[in-house]
Order: structure tokens, then sequence, then C-alpha cells
């Protein structure tokens, strides 16, 4: 026949083809096809090659079954990437066979969640009986009507939250008659994946199409997203500074936002940002953390914080204020003891910004990728208020394995006394002046045995402390079903890192029991908006798609600030 170079079953195939021109090339197939492939040198000679690929077509695609074992064509110069850009590929099924498919390298998952988070997911479930949860969603659909999205329903608290919507009216009075004074805000925490980090670690996104990863691509969606969510409080991480500086910091101001960023001490070129409507707050002080110190070979590492104190724009006690921290810590699984002493070091810093006049402190805000699943020590430290770490091996402080291949135990104590930062998470003036007035106390009642004070000292050394009462916003398991929330999925895992934890008031429903309530009082979580599970992304083929343009998820919540 004409195209005797072709095997039957594609000659065949090949008579289903249409071609015509304009001004682009559009290929139509009339089969069900779910995709198509360049058989390096055989293909009729009316179809000019590289194929074209679709612009809306699945990018998990599966070779049909005519074109055999995968391994025939592992050496061929078959590549997706090669596609040019400028055409078109339509199929009449939208609906391909693969798109819910999940290759057993994406199922991959950071190991350990699940035997570590057993007790914390035994406690979020009994706290989800406590509170109702509404969807806003219409007619409860997960999936969007937009082809390869899925809805992301808001949950609110119907106690607080009875006429509550994402879009809601922010040009609403904040003032409230009667013993208290509230002030609703809401509060973003976003990953928006670094270029630089994205094209260094390449092989986490080879399951996406290539020309989803340009930050042409991807900065549109990211700004569009934070436009849609309209929070009044953004805690972005991973910002590179030369798109901070020359896109993200203007769009975001033209969106009335004012920005504060603090850049890695490294040669990574991307930091940390947060960023406030200037219409609900203002700036009280902008306070970065370096958690590189060259005089401690521990802290060799280049990650930052940074702390704000914000100011609400309503009519209350002049000293009214809200603290916001947000950070990216250490990602090395094996290094638990840098992120052990990255987070003391922001809670050190918070701990110096946020104390009222009365000695409280102000209500607080903690946002970022804690590179730490739920249920893990490090976890537990934040949400308890203190963790006994004798004996723990470094690999296992952040649960991001559940064998880790480093044994090492954490050294008693973690970091050197010269850091100035105390077991209590606390600067080491503010420690002393505490000491010496708890001293005052001691010197009245000196004990019988001195040797016994010894060594009770020696066993708190292995204690960590902080005096912050904090919840996290969400449960980290779905309460019908106890599957894990997620908030990053790529090639090689789909887990939670990402948080965000607020100092509670005393009558928040939805907060957790922690430490003593030193807090002036505080933050009530009025809602959040849904995460979704690692089987939901997978059917749009993970993070990033076509319509999500980083590894992460943005995370959301609505408080009121409650004064008493």
């Amino acid at each position: 026949g004409r195209h005797s170079m072709l095997p039957r079953h594609v000659q065949r195939l090949g008579r289903d083809w249409i071609t015509h021109w304009n001004g682009s090339q559009i290929l139509a197939l009339n089969s069900p096809v779910s995709s198509c492939m360049r058989w390096a040198g055989h293909y009729p000679p009316w179809a000019s090659f590289p194929l074209p690929i679709s612009a809306d077509s699945s990018a998990n695609w599966r070779f049909p079954p005519f074109f055999g074992p995968w391994r025939q064509f592992q050496n061929s110069n078959w590549h997706l990437d090669n596609y040019t850009q400028s055409c078109c590929f339509h199929l009449p099924n939208p609906s391909m066979k693969s798109e819910g498919e999940e290759p057993l390298t994406k199922k991959r998952r950071l190991s350990g969640q699940d035997d570590i988070s057993t007790p914390e997911q035994e406690t979020n479930l009994s706290n989800q009986q406590e509170v109702s949860c509404l969807s806003v969603a219409q007619n409860e659909e997960k999936h969007g009507s937009k082809k390869g999205t899925i809805k992301r329903h808001w949950e609110y608290f119907c106690q607080q939250s009875k006429t509550m919507k994402i879009a809601k009216n922010k040009g609403s009075d904040q003032s409230n008659t009667g013993r208290e004074a509230t002030f609703d805000f809401t509060v973003m925490s976003y990953n928006i994946l670094s270029q630089n980090l994205l094209e260094d670690n390449s092989h986490l996104y080879r399951h996406c199409r290539q020309r989803l990863l340009f930050w042409t691509y991807r900065f549109p969606n990211i700004l569009q997203e934070i436009k849609e969510l309209d929070a009044d409080v953004l805690c972005l991480q991973e910002v590179q500074e030369d798109h901070y500086r020359t896109e993200i910091k203007s769009s975001l101001e033209s969106l009335g936002y004012h920005c504060e960023y603090k850049m890695r001490t490294g040669r990574k070129p991307d930091g940390c940002a947060i960023c406030f409507k200037t219409s609900k707050f203002s700036l009280i002080s902008s306070n970065p953390v370096e958690f590189f110190r060259r005089d401690i070979p521990l802290l060799d590492r280049d990650n930052v914080g940074l702390v704000l104190l914000l100011r609400p724009r309503f009519h209350c006690k002049v000293s009214a204020a809200i603290c916001i921290a947000n950070t990216h810590l250490l990602y090395n699984p094996r290094r638990g003891d840098i992120k052990l002493t990255q987070l003391a070091m922001l809670l050190a810093e918070i701990a110096s910004v946020a104390p009222q006049k009365d000695g409280s402190f102000c209500p607080i805000i903690i946002c970022g990728d804690f590179n730490s699943v739920p249920g893990s020590p490090l976890y537990r430290f934040i949400k308890e208020g203190k963790l006994n770490y004798e004996g723990l091996a470094i690999g296992k402080v952040s649960g991001q394995e559940q064998f880790p291949r480093g044994q090492r135990i954490l050294s008693i104590p973690i970091w050197p006394k010269k850091l100035g930062i105390s077991q209590n998470c606390l600067y080491e003036i503010k420690q002393q002046q505490k000491e010496e007035n708890a001293g005052e106390k001691l010197e009245t009642a000196k004990p019988d045995n001195p040797q016994e004070i010894v060594i009770a000292s020696e066993k708190l050394s292995s204690k960590l402390r902080h005096h912050f009462k904090l919840s996290s916003v969400y449960s980290h398991y779905f309460p019908e079903t106890g599957i894990p929330e997620v908030t990053t999925c790529h090639s090689r895992s789909a887990v939670t890192v990402d948080y965000i934890f607020y100092s509670a008031a005393n009558d928040d429903t939805a907060a957790q029991p922690g430490a003593e309530d030193s807090f002036c009082g505080g933050l009530k979580l009025l809602g959040r908006l849904a995460l979704l599970t690692e089987k939901d992304l997978w059917t749009i083929n993970g993070l990033p798609n076509e319509n999500n343009s980083s590894d992460h998820l943005p995370l959301l919540a609505e408080f009121r600030l409650i004064e008493r």
C-alpha cells in the first residue's frame, strides 16, 4: 500500500486521520485513541513532525496497546518535550482512560506519616466531633466545572460564621458593640515554588509537561490564585529574589498589599515574604531571622524566617497587635538537630516581639513550610509546647522517613550555649532575668542536698519548651475516612509539610488543648479552605499542573481577633 513502511495496525489508524491548515497544523483523531507518539523513521508523508501537543489534553499519557511493550521504545527518539507548542491536538473523547491512573513512582509517599501520626489522627478525629463544618460549594461537588481543576470547598464553624463565604464583603463594619471587640481577617500560607529550585530538582517534576514549568506560565497562575483567594495576609515561601524585585512585589502592591521580604543568606536566591493589606493593618515592626551562624558549625544552612508585628485598623485598644511569623525550615530529613535549632531561633524571636505591656503575649500566627509531617516530634513540640528529646534519633525528628539512614542520637544540649538561646526558646538575656527573679525565692528555701539540684538540672537539659499555646488550623486527616490531607504533591511524594499555627482563644471550639493560657484575648478560627487527598491531586496529574503552578497547595484560614 501507500504506507508500506508502517505496520498494518498503524496504517488502519492513519486512514482515520485528517489534516488541514489554518495558520497552524491541526490534527484530529476520529477514533478514541488515548495518545499518539512519534515512531522514529516511520510516519506518513502527509504528517509532518514533530507532532503537535494538546493544550488541554491530559499530560498523564499512556501508550495505546497497539504500540506494544514500552521496552521496545526505550531507545527511540520520541520525546514529549520536542512537540511544538504552536499547534493543538484535539481528541474527541476528553475523558482519557489514563487520566486517573497513578504510576507506582507517583504513589510513593514520604514514609512514616501513617505510623507516626496515629495518636495525632485520633486526637484530631475527636476534635472534629465538636465542630460542624459545612461546604459552600454548590451541590457538594468536589470537582470544578473547568477541566483539569478540583473544587476546594470552604469549611466553616457554624457557631461563628453563619454567613461567611470565600468572596466575602471586605467593606463590612468590623466594629462590634458589646463586651468584646472583634476583627475578622484571613491569612494564607503558600510555598510558590522558586523557579531556581524547580530547575535544580527537575527529577521531581517529570510528570509535568515542559511548558507548564516555565515561570512565564506559572506566575500569572499564581497571581490569579492570590487574587481569587484575596487573603488579608500572605505568608509566601520560596519567593525568588529577582522575581520578587521585578514582578511579585509590584503586582502585590497593585492589589493593595505592603510587602516585607527576607532572602536566604546563601547561594539560593529565594526567601520568605509577608504581605498584608494596608486597608486592614499597619506595620509596627519587621524582624528578619537568619538561621546561619558562621561561628556555629551546626548552623551552616541558609534558611531564614520573618516576624512582623501588625496593628489592626479598627476601633480597639491602642495596644492591640498581632504577631505574624513565616519560615521555611531545612528540608534534609536526616538533620533534625538543625530543624529543631532553627525552630527554636524563630520562637525566640517571636517571644521577643510578641510581649504586651502586661507581660502576656499578643495573638500569634506562625505559617510556613516546616518540612515535617503531622505527629512528628517537631510537630508535637510546636503544638504541645514541650519535647523531651533524650535518646531521639536525628533522622526521626521530622518524620519524613520511616527508616532513617542515620541513627545518630540528638546531643544534649542540641545547640551550643553561645547561640544565646535557652532550652525554653528564649533569648538568654531575658531568660537570665527570669532566673534571677526565681533565684531570689530559692535563696529563702535552700535544699538539704545540693547534689539533687545538679542531677535535676541535668535531666531537664534534654527538655525543650516554649510558652505559646498553639493550635493547627488543619486537622491533617479527613474525619469521615481518616485519609491524610496533602499540602504538597510531586513525583516523589504527597504529604503534609505546610501549616498555619495560631494562638487560640479560650472559647475557640477548633483549638486543641495546649500550654498554659498566657495570651490577652486570642484568635478564634472561623473557617478554612479545605485541603485535598493524594488521589484527588493525581486526577489532575499532581502538582504543578495547568491551573495550579506550584507543587504546594495554598493554605487559607479566617480568624477573629478577640480583645477582652
